[in-house]
């Protein structure tokens, strides 16, 4: 026997498990190739795909885009219970390391739990005493807004 072909075989089988290993927590799904994923989704009609995948696995599966698992909600009812009746525990965003080393874990975009709590409910205070929500910073705008109308017309006539 060739031992590329046994290593390659070896490398194989160990993907294989080291993905099947990790699946118990992920809902059901088709079974992933170790490096492309799903190869089985149509990359011009995903959509398509994805729904022909919840007729068979039903409203809640995992797909594999590449290595990395995607859980697919697919139907209004399944995402009304994740995002309304089961909010609380899908409110985390996902992990981007570059961001957060960009970043160093500051900032409301990309960031989660506490932190995000904290930095949300000083911006949303700090926007208020502002004036954002009051009817008086809709007047202020509109007052710039002419005046910013009037300055560009002066240029272009002169």
């Amino acid at each position: 026997v060739d031992p590329a072909v046994l290593c390659l075989s070896c490398l194989l089988l160990l993907s294989l498990w080291k993905q099947s290993s990790g699946k118990g927590q992920l809902p059901p799904g088709p079974t992933p190739l170790p490096i492309p994923g799903n190869i089985i989704l149509d990359v011009k009609d995903i959509g398509k795909s994805l729904i022909n995948l919840s007729k068979v696995y039903g409203p809640v599966f995992t797909v594999y885009f590449g290595m990395k698992p995607t859980v697919v909600l697919h139907g209004y009812e399944a995402v009304k219970e994740a995002l309304i009746d089961l909010g609380e525990e899908f409110s985390r965003r996902g992990s981007v390391p570059m961001l957060e080393r960009a970043t160093k874990g500051h900032g409301i975009m990309f960031n989660n739990g506490k932190i995000w709590e904290e930095t949300r409910r000083f911006s949303l205070m700090t926007l208020r005493n502002f004036g954002m929500g009051k009817r008086s910073i809709e007047d202020r705008v509109q007052e710039e807004a002419h005046c910013l109308v009037e300055e560009l017309r002066k240029t272009n006539s002169g």
